[in-house]
């Protein structure tokens, strides 16, 4: 994966991040048990992160343009990567997809 274009498209605004999507999908489960500093060191910042409860906090890396792009008008939740993260900060799933959790 070209890290570098992933990680100047914040939000996915520059459409450099769906590029990857094929390679994103054969290498997500090597990512489970990392933790958040190994995933913010390999992916850069999430464009949102979500503490669900005290066990457990999701990274959001948009794939489509998301609202937070400039000019962009969103007709449908745009694709994103999800990194799901227990209690003690690793990776417990990564998913792709569409919907919140």
């Amino acid at each position: 994966m070209n890290m570098e274009s992933w990680k100047s498209d914040h939000y996915g605004c520059k459409g450099l991040r769906m590029n990857e999507l094929e390679e994103l999908e054969r290498l997500k489960n090597s990512f489970l048990g990392v933790d958040n500093q190994a995933l913010i060191k390999t992916f850069g910042r999430p464009d949102r992160v979500e503490l669900v409860d005290k066990s457990q906090t999701f990274f959001f890396y948009f794939l489509e343009p998301s609202n937070a792009c400039e000019g962009v008008e969103i007709e449908k939740e745009p694709l994103r990567v999800l990194f799901r993260l227990n209690a003690i900060s690793k990776v417990s799933e990564v998913t792709i997809t569409t919907q919140n959790p």
